[in-house]
């Protein structure tokens, strides 16, 4: 008798757990976005100073870039842990969801004369990517504008000691102005993005 009790409890607890497994996997867009709202905000729209706003972003670049936190290709203490417990499928509707979500600007003070100076900056190293002052976000980059400064401090500290690979020609643009002006030329196009709505 008390086998059998074990037994019933053992089979019930795994059918718990396996009908638990199956609805995660089955998760809409809104549970599997509702996920991200503790460091990304409601919808995407970050309360910051580290997280970077998502709503948005283009749905291939999102995509990508938990496909490439999930592998090891993106270095994130965090994000990697967290893409893991996703598959593609569910990368998909996280990427949808936010690419419908209005764009975010964080609410932040900004130096009016390094703006200026950044706004010059970005039109020759940031342009091409990050089309139209940093407010487009394609399949290949997210947005500039109203990003967190901080947010974007840190990833361009990591993009210049190896930790975050933002690729060749990033890389060659963003050695050749941090050359150029040093901390300057950053804090002049950081406050530039923190300008623009």
């Amino acid at each position: 008798m008390k086998n059998t009790k074990t037994l019933g409890a053992a089979i019930l607890i795994s059918s718990i757990a396996f009908s638990g497994a199956s609805m995660a996997g089955n998760a809409s867009a809104e549970a599997l976005a509702y996920t991200c709202a503790g460091c990304h905000g409601t919808n995407g729209a970050s309360n910051g100073p580290a997280t970077p706003s998502i709503a948005g972003m283009s749905q291939t670049y999102i995509v990508e870039s938990m496909k490439d936190f999930k592998n090891g290709e993106r270095i994130s203490t965090i994000m990697t842990r967290i893409a893991k417990g996703y598959d593609d499928d569910d990368f998909t509707k996280m990427g949808k969801f936010f690419a419908a979500q209005k764009r975010h600007s964080a609410e932040q003070s900004y130096d009016k004369k390094l703006a200026e100076k950044g706004a010059k900056l970005a039109d020759k190293y940031c342009e091409k990517c990050h089309s139209e002052n940093g407010t487009v976000a394609d399949d290949d980059s997210g947005f500039l504008a109203g990003q967190w400064s901080p947010y974007l401090s840190y990833t361009l500290i990591d993009a210049l000691d190896g930790t975050h690979d933002m690729g060749k020609k990033m890389m060659k643009k963003l050695k050749a102005a941090n050359k150029k002006g040093g901390e300057e030329t950053t804090d002049a196009l950081l406050n530039h993005f923190a300008s623009q709505k």
